[in-house]
């Protein structure tokens, strides 16, 4: 199944879902920082998730979200856009967060494989603010949409972005 990004909706199945993305737009020359999302056809490559506040089932591998964990942002570590566990000496964003909006995460497989540095880091699909205020470059959709949207996913679905 492909999902599709246009006009800040995601289209699959027969579904047409709003969404926010980054608070700058789409861009194709995606740069660490700039509140863009970027453009392009991915696929979808795991699932963490806050045990204490959902339950989910879904084909791709899950991680459970550890109150230590974290996703490297920082160009200047050789753990950039990876997952880490804090402490860490470099910047690095949380991922147990007193708000929900990371309660469920969609890892993108953008800027994975290989890492290149300053190309752009944790790119997540992930829960929406209550009024979809914008993202630094992630897709953010509401919990109810997160939760069927991992019904349909699997390790084969496309996320077109453009």
């Amino acid at each position: 199944m492909n999902i599709k990004l246009k006009n800040k909706f995601l289209y699959f199945d027969k579904y047409r879902i709003k969404c926010a993305i980054g608070k700058r737009g789409i861009t194709s020359k995606k740069i660490e920082g700039d509140c863009k999302t970027p453009s392009g056809k991915f696929t979808l490559k795991s699932i963490f998730y806050r045990q204490d506040r959902i339950k989910i089932k879904s084909s791709l591998k899950k991680t459970i979200i550890k109150r230590n964990m974290g996703w490297c942002d920082d160009s200047n570590s050789r753990y950039y856009n990876k997952k880490i566990k804090f402490p860490f000496k470099f910047r690095a964003e949380k991922l147990w967060l007193k708000e929900n909006i990371y309660d469920l995460i969609i890892i993108i497989n953008y800027n994975l494989r290989p890492v290149i540095k300053n190309k752009g880091s944790a790119i997540f699909l992930h829960i929406a603010s209550k009024n979809y205020r914008p993202t630094k470059g992630c897709i953010a959709v509401t919990r109810s949409n997160m939760v069927l949207l991992i019904k349909k996913i699997n390790k084969y679905s496309k996320l077109i972005i453009n």
